[in-house]
């Protein structure tokens, strides 16, 4: 059994905003929802920047790195407006 622990940065160059920050948060945390992961938003006071927070666990590594490739894909299919970075490490 593995946890994974996995940062995603966001660049919101457009959002002028808390509110509208917090809009693209709740929704990209709605859909990663249904992949049974816990999502936390541990973005800082500046809005035009974000941070969430994932963990979960994974029977393998190679399933844990196929999940993260389908959290890219989310975001690549429904926030292609939104630049990110991920970071994870798997232990």
């Amino acid at each position: 059994m593995h946890i994974v622990n996995l940062l995603i940065t966001l660049d919101l160059p457009y959002v002028k905003s808390k509110k509208g920050r917090r809009k693209i948060i709740n929704s990209i945390k709605e859909r990663l929802s249904k992949h049974n992961l816990s999502i936390l938003d541990i973005s800082s006071e500046y809005p035009k920047e974000a941070e969430i927070a994932i963990a979960f666990l994974s029977l393998s590594e190679i399933d844990a790195k196929k999940k993260i490739q389908t959290i890219e894909k989310i975001l690549d299919r429904y926030f292609s407006d939104v630049e990110y970075s991920i970071s994870y490490e798997i232990l």
